[in-house]
């Protein structure tokens, strides 16, 4: 006797003219293969999206370096370029006054009465500080005025355009001190944390986040914008993840098959509250 194969099918089919279609399950069909639809698409773009873990660890991300790299950019709207300079120090003896590699100075406005002053330069992994000030001048101003406006202090590498994590990257961004005393100090008390950024596809990123605390202190002998930094024993760590195709599989599986369940039951309901109803009607209902 040979074997049917048909027998292991578990799914049997309804001859047609044995089933009964209505319009309640027709609305309750439409309705249902717009809700997988829905639910497909909203699964689908959560699927693709990548979504940015965060951690905590006590390291040294970039051992393979004791150097920091910092990039300024200030205008001082009422200082002249030729005054100003940048002086870096720190608690290992550095101490330079008008340091001038990778510093650029640019006149602002047609009476160059104002400067913006950019800068790139090293600093070590410690405690230390840099300042723009006219230390370094042979000549110093008669009216010293370090009223300024911070376009971008950045320390590490910059983060990618398109990157949107909560951090502070950037915190001194568009900081706007033009209004303040014009014989005043500003002291920026500046908390580096090391952090790394590890992309799909492509090599970690060391960018580092800072917090600030501000003061402005009245000094009549020689005015500064003075960056203090210390820098944080924690590291943040972000790492960008997908989800596995096997949970969007399982997922898609689990809504098909369980609003056409539900679906179902719901049309079981109807029918056979239409069919009660009706025999009522006709006074059968016994």
């Amino acid at each position: 006797m040979q074997f049917d194969i048909r027998r292991l099918d578990i799914y049997r089919k309804i001859p047609k003219d044995l089933t009964q279609p209505t319009s309640t399950g027709a609305l309750i069909s439409i309705s249902s293969i717009l809700f997988i639809v829905f639910l497909f698409c909203s699964e689908l773009l959560y699927y693709i999206r990548v979504d940015v873990e965060s951690e905590l660890t006590v390291e040294d991300p970039v051992r393979h370096s004791e150097k920091i790299p910092v990039f300024i950019n200030i205008s001082l709207p009422k200082m002249e370029c030729q005054y100003i300079g940048l002086d870096i120090q720190d608690d290992m003896g550095r101490h330079e006054v008008g340091f001038r590699d990778n510093t650029q100075k640019f006149p602002l406005g047609a009476a160059k009465e104002g400067c913006r002053f950019e800068s790139f330069f090293l600093i070590n992994k410690i405690p230390g500080n840099f300042h723009v000030s006219t230390h370094a001048s042979s000549v110093q101003p008669v009216t010293p005025d370090m009223t300024h406006f911070i376009h971008k202090v950045r320390f590490g590498m910059e983060m990618e355009s398109g990157k949107n994590i909560k951090g502070s990257f950037n915190a001194l961004e568009n900081v706007d001190k033009r209004k303040g005393k014009d014989i005043a100090t500003h002291d920026y008390i500046i908390r580096v944390v090391p952090t790394v950024y590890e992309a799909l596809g492509t090599t970690p990123r060391f960018p580092y986040q800072y917090t600030y605390s501000y003061r402005e202190v009245v000094q009549h002998h020689h005015p500064a914008i003075w960056f203090r930094y210390d820098l944080s024993p924690i590291t943040v760590r972000y790492k960008e993840k997908t989800k596995p195709f096997y949970t969007f599989l399982t997922t898609i599986c689990a809504i098909i098959g369980g609003t056409f369940t539900v679906a179902g039951i719901i049309d079981s309901l109807c029918f056979t509250a239409l069919e009660i109803f009706k025999k009522a009607e006709l006074g059968k209902l016994s």
